[in-house]
């Protein structure tokens, strides 16, 4: 039985802990709508951009003229994973849902025979992946000097990613990351980025609406390496909503667990109070009876 000064040690030590939680919890929060505002502000141009891309990729087919970034390199065989988590903790599960599911995907690439390399952006998703699949790292990027991210960190990605596949690295490329909807939903999302692929929804046609010069073929060629960024860029806007999100959640539930801890020990101490004061009456009764 812990004695009363180590049970009121360890109320205020869990105190101090609900403290800081409480106060991470609003930073959280506070973050939390920047960056959620943010990528709501990406999402349109990202799906117009994809729209228009959609129809101009559609219109060009699988023809020999098709740009490389469209068309792939006729193969399969080398599978590019870009892992993307967070620089910290503290977050729930958001970290570890990324992780699992790229760990998944390179497990079954693996197993049909194929060749796996990762580049990992955020040392969380390294630091649970090296593990299993260190000897498959091929690059790591650093954003924990980034206080917000911007365009120009996705472009400095896409140019390494588009750096590797023209020097024959790989031949498919994968983002992993967490798509935002709510504070208590990220849902872990994996988008091949190269060879581009567009989802063709009502805008499937928007291509029609205009005359491209000099071509479709042209235009792709220089418009697919900029959507390799901008969906590096939405990427990297959803997972710093998400990460916010998650942590918000995670220190809230920290905080009322602190809470609920501080109540029982609280009860535990008043009643060995009780019982160490009832003790002491006793005694003394007991010795003014012997007198």
């Amino acid at each position: 039985m812990p004695s009363l000064k180590d049970l009121k040690n360890r109320i205020e030590s869990v105190k101090s802990t609900r403290k800081i939680t409480k106060a991470m919890q609003m930073v959280a929060a506070a973050k939390l709508r920047r960056a959620q505002d943010a990528a709501e502000a990406a999402r349109p141009y990202a799906e117009r951009f994809n729209a228009v891309m959609a129809g101009l990729a559609a219109s060009v087919g699988s023809s020999d003229s098709a740009p490389k970034l469209l068309s792939g390199t006729g193969s399969d065989k080398v599978h590019l994973l870009i892992v993307m988590t967070a620089e910290r903790g503290l977050c729930g599960g958001f970290n570890a849902s990324i992780a699992k599911l790229a760990r998944t995907r390179a497990q079954e690439l693996l197993a049909n025979g194929k060749e796996v390399k990762i580049l990992t952006v955020g040392k969380k998703g390294r630091e649970q992946l090296k593990r299993d699949l260190a000897d498959h790292f091929v690059g790591h990027v650093d954003l924990s000097e980034v206080k917000r991210v911007g365009y120009v960190n996705a472009s400095e990605i896409a140019r390494d990613v588009l750096a590797r596949f023209e020097a024959g690295e790989f031949d498919v490329a994968t983002l992993f990351f967490n798509e935002f909807q709510s504070v208590i939903s990220q849902v872990p999302t994996a988008q091949q980025i190269i060879p581009a692929s567009f989802e063709t929804e009502e805008d499937e046609g928007a291509s029609t609406l205009y005359d491209y010069e000099p071509n479709e073929e042209g235009i792709l060629a220089d418009l697919l390496p900029r959507g390799v960024a901008t969906q590096i860029f939405t990427a990297l806007l959803e997972n710093a909503a998400s990460e916010q999100g998650a942590r918000m959640t995670a220190m809230d539930n920290a905080t009322r667990n602190a809470g609920d801890m501080i109540d029982k020990l609280t009860t535990v101490y008043n009643r060995s109070r009780q019982a160490a004061i009832t003790t002491e009456l006793i005694e003394i009764i007991a010795g003014a009876e012997a007198l």
